[in-house]
């Protein structure tokens, strides 16, 4: 399937959101409510393209609603916070960067989409980048902050995979991802109020904040992702999504100053190299340069003298001697 451009740099707009995301909440938004934290980042976010596309769901949208957004925004959201209390950002980080593979495992499961050798060699360069994107030294590992990670990665993987197989041209990206959102923040209301206490009123940094974190990294990040989704194979989007701890450390590089090593720009490197191969038009240019190669090859040996490879009927043209 030839991948267009503008779909691939579309689909690049969520992992390049979501990594911003980090620095916005450590720098700007109060910690200790992770519940109400989703609940605020969530029901805006899906109340917004619900403005913009009034279209209430219809016969079974309505579970399927509840279903994705229990995978991709409440439990997701929940686990990923977890994970980051209990977590070195390496680690967690590092876990995350399987997600190509889970997408990939997934979708030929559930979509019968047949996983690509360069897909997979691309996975394993990008966990192999962010290991030296992100790792500063040895880290104590929290089993907790693992089994969070992984079963966040697990939920959100097949949640983008169901959204794609119950997609359908009657319902559009915009439709669906509203409808996510809110009922991912209705799920995880009734946790809120169980569990933590109501947030203190924002403060003017803290609501633009808020307001950047749930239009641009929210609502415009899933547009874009499960948009990528309907376009692309998952384990090709699962590829791009590689962009989100590049864009956290980019950041940090660019706004806070720190210093970006060596070894980081190796990683930064090699992260590259494999969001590049796992795009169907590098892989098509691939194998048109190899084939290229191989015919180059064939007609260099046909045009040796004396060689072997002649046509059967120029071999065969010398007179038998006659006894």
């Amino acid at each position: 399937m030839e991948v267009k451009l503008r779909w691939l740099l579309l689909t690049a707009i969520a992992p390049i959101a979501w990594g911003s995301t980090y620095f916005v909440t450590r720098e700007f938004l109060p910690a200790g409510s992770p519940l109400w934290g989703s609940v605020i980042r969530a029901l805006p976010a899906g109340i917004l393209l619900l403005l913009i596309r009034p279209r209430l769901p219809h016969g079974s949208w309505w579970w399927k609603s509840f279903v994705l957004g229990a995978l991709n925004m409440s439990g997701f959201f929940t686990l990923v916070y977890v994970a980051a209390q209990l977590l070195p950002t390496t680690i967690a980080s590092t876990i995350m960067a399987t997600s190509p593979v889970a997408l990939t495992a997934f979708a030929w499961v559930l979509l019968a989409q047949r996983p690509v050798a360069l897909s997979l060699i691309g996975a394993g360069l990008g966990v192999v980048g962010v290991v030296a994107l992100l790792a500063t030294g040895a880290s104590e590992v929290n089993l907790l902050g693992v089994l969070a990670s992984v079963a966040a990665l697990t939920l959100s993987s097949l949640g983008y995979i169901l959204a794609t197989r119950w997609a359908t041209p009657a319902v559009t990206v915009l439709s669906s991802t509203a409808w996510q959102l809110i009922a991912g923040g209705i799920i995880l209301i009734p946790f809120a109020a169980l569990f933590e206490p109501l947030p203190a009123a924002p403060t003017g940094s803290e609501i633009i904040a808020f307001a950047y974190i749930s239009i641009v990294a929210t609502a415009l990040a899933f547009v874009a992702w499960f948009t990528g989704l309907r376009r692309m194979d998952a384990g090709d989007v699962g590829l791009i999504g590689l962009l989100n701890p590049v864009t956290g450390v980019l950041l940090g590089t660019v706004i806070a100053s720190e210093a970006l090593t060596l070894q980081q720009v190796l990683g930064l490197a090699i992260i590259a190299v494999g969001i590049v191969l796992g795009q169907p038009t590098i892989r098509a240019g691939l194998l048109r340069w190899r084939e290229a190669a191989r015919t180059s090859r064939s007609r260099s040996a046909h045009a040796r003298p004396g060689s072997s490879a002649l046509p059967g009927p120029a071999r065969c043209a010398a007179p038998r001697a006659e006894p």
